[in-house]
């Protein structure tokens, strides 16, 4: 059963479209905790305001998640969910992350190399430096345009599976092990991201 993360972070029902396409099966949207639990693969997807994810929180979810993360159970986050698994944001300063990986993430600057840079970033985008041993963007080349629609971005560490360009270099993937997240949306990325959510599906 894969287990998508209902915290009233955007609208649910595009993921849930393309894993199903995909041949997913079993897909539950929830935010019960021991569904979480009870999940074989965790997907967080989430688009707005990083204070959204307090709900997390509230309803035991953070918890939830961190126990089946240490179990070794595949993990993915999509925009706001990527975010999330950083320290935290400055969008919601009071807001914790989960922590799983180092940095907070912050917003776009207002200007780059002296001209001024438009926030959100919108619209596609090209993969750079996708990391060879990434199973998430396995099959996937330099240079492959994905979707994005976001303000704020997470910072590049050795954590980063690829990155994008704009406004500087930020994390447009990140993976540790059954850890992982996408700063774009596979699920309107086309065939690059129904491939990476194949790759997610087809992750043990």
């Amino acid at each position: 059963m894969i287990a998508i993360i209902d915290y009233k972070a955007g609208n649910l029902t595009s993921v849930v479209k393309a894993l199903r396409y995909l041949g997913a099966g079993d897909v539950v949207v929830t935010q019960a905790p021991e569904e979480v639990l009870r999940a074989d693969k965790i997907v967080l997807p989430g688009v707005g305001h990083f204070q959204a994810c307090e709900l997390l929180d509230d309803l035991g979810l953070t918890d939830a998640v961190r126990e089946a993360v240490a179990k070794g159970v595949p993990f993915l986050g999509i925009c706001v969910g990527l975010q999330w698994l950083y320290e935290g944001s400055t969008e919601a300063a009071g807001t914790a992350g989960l922590g799983h990986f180092g940095g907070r993430c912050e917003r776009f600057p207002a200007e780059f190399e002296g001209a001024e840079l438009k926030a959100p970033h919108v619209g596609w985008n090209s993969l750079e430096e996708v990391r060879g041993d990434s199973r998430l963007l396995r099959g996937i080349e330099p240079g492959s345009f994905v979707y994005y629609t976001h303000s704020w971005r997470a910072p590049v560490s050795e954590d980063t599976a690829a990155k994008t360009m704009y406004g500087g270099a930020f994390t447009a993937a990140v993976e540790r092990e059954n850890v992982m997240g996408v700063q774009f949306h596979p699920e309107k990325s086309a065939e690059t991201g129904l491939l990476v959510l194949r790759n997610f599906l087809e992750f043990a």
